[in-house]
């Protein structure tokens, strides 16, 4: 069978749309909402900066508007659907997909690799420290690590990790190798515990290949379309080993299905891959069928987080400002880029005051082909105005 065709625009409003950024969000999103956004997306990423307000926050705005921050406390701390964990980075990640990210959890201090191995030998000189944090968490339950004493001797460095003091990345590789969790933050304050407390750590173990193969299809659909390299960057990045054959089996099954991008005689590099399940959602797409959205995105958005993708299908050139020097920042420190449609038309550097609940626009860019017109200016006007009141704003400072 041939392979099917789609635009580039078909293949950018899929994106959009399974990123759940298509059309009007829910009238009055509930806990059930944002639960139901981060299984689709698979993983929202952490981040403790807070100049605007912390990335999963925004990622969970852009998609549901304004929501009851408590009914994501409730789901992560309460019920416990949801904790934190790796996958494209720190991330919240729902309890439902804890099976595949417990095989890094396995493989993280016990696995074959060089990097395991390096680890069980400073976990072997630590003995005494990960006595002490373990014990403390058996009897106390839930602890912060200042409750663990300060710093400690022996550093870890390596090309991968930063240097640390010892209780801090024995904390670290606790949490990854599944032996602690995040049961609970005040503010950005992290409260450790026994992972058994809070984890289905006695379900059934699956294998390294089943692993890849429910991540492949979780990062598919999430995608909307996508190649190789954009599947081994998404959700649990990097961790697909075996990724081609995986692929080729679930094309074999009837799972995925090749596309090809292109219009006309431009044609994207492929092969792309399109999730079966999301056949029916392009057919709509492709009959008109497709509502836009104007929102802002965090600078950690999982629509943009691969840069060459977000290049390659929209045509965007972002890098984010906070980790540039600020004389080779183009866009600002937090700049947060304009979704309009399937398009990306700019990005809003904005600053949120909060003691004098102010949000500030600090300096707005557009991209070349972005549309200056009046319903375009009141779209975006409209989206800033938004944030703001799910910020607490009372003053919104500039304008698009």
């Amino acid at each position: 069978m041939a392979e099917r065709v789609i635009s580039i625009e078909t293949a950018r409003r899929l994106a959009v749309s399974r990123q759940r950024l298509a059309g009007p969000p829910p009238a009055a999103p509930d806990g059930e909402a944002i639960y139901e956004t981060v299984q689709a997306l698979g993983c929202v990423q952490l981040d403790p900066i807070s100049v605007v307000a912390r990335s999963h926050l925004l990622v969970l705005w852009s998609r549901l508007g304004s929501y009851d921050r408590e009914d994501l406390e409730r789901l992560l701390w309460g019920q416990r659907r949801l904790f934190e964990y790796w996958a494209h980075c720190a991330a919240i990640v729902p309890v439902e997909h804890y099976p595949i990210h417990q095989v890094m959890m396995r493989s993280y201090v016990d696995g074959s690799s060089q990097e395991a191995g390096r680890r069980r030998a400073w976990l072997a000189d630590m003995q005494g420290l990960q006595d002490h944090v373990l014990t403390g968490l058996t009897a106390h339950g839930p602890l912060p690590s200042r409750r663990f004493g300060g710093k400690v001797a022996a550093p870890w460095v390596s090309s991968g990790w930063p240097s640390a003091n010892a209780l801090g990345h024995l904390l670290q590789v606790l949490w990854l190798s599944g032996r602690i969790t995040v049961a609970r933050r005040r503010g950005n304050e992290k409260w450790w515990d026994l992972a058994e407390r809070h984890l289905p750590v006695g379900s059934p173990a699956i294998s390294e290949k089943e692993a890849v193969h429910r991540a492949v299809l979780i990062a598919l659909r999430a995608l909307g379309v996508a190649r190789v390299a954009h599947i081994r960057l998404h959700f649990i990045r990097r961790r697909y080993p075996g990724l081609p054959a995986v692929l080729a089996a679930l094309e074999h099954a009837g799972e995925v299905l090749r596309v090809r991008v292109a219009d006309g005689e431009r044609e994207l590099p492929g092969p792309w891959y399109l999730h079966a399940e999301d056949v029916p959602l392009l057919d709509t797409i492709e009959r008109g069928g497709w509502q836009p959205r104007t929102t802002l995105l965090s600078p950690f958005d999982n629509l943009i987080c691969d840069r060459d993708r977000t290049r390659l299908l929209w045509n965007f050139d972002y890098t984010i400002g906070m980790y540039t020097p600020a004389a080779k920042r183009t866009r600002g420190y937090y700049a947060m880029p304009v979704l309009y449609g399937d398009g990306l038309i700019g990005s809003i550097d904005l600053a949120m005051d909060r003691k004098a609940q102010r949000l500030t626009l600090l300096n707005v860019t557009r991209e070349p082909d972005a549309p200056a017109n009046a319903e375009t200016a009141r779209a975006v006007t409209g989206t800033i105005e938004q944030l703001a009141g799910f910020l607490g704003a009372r003053e919104v400072s500039g304008s698009w």
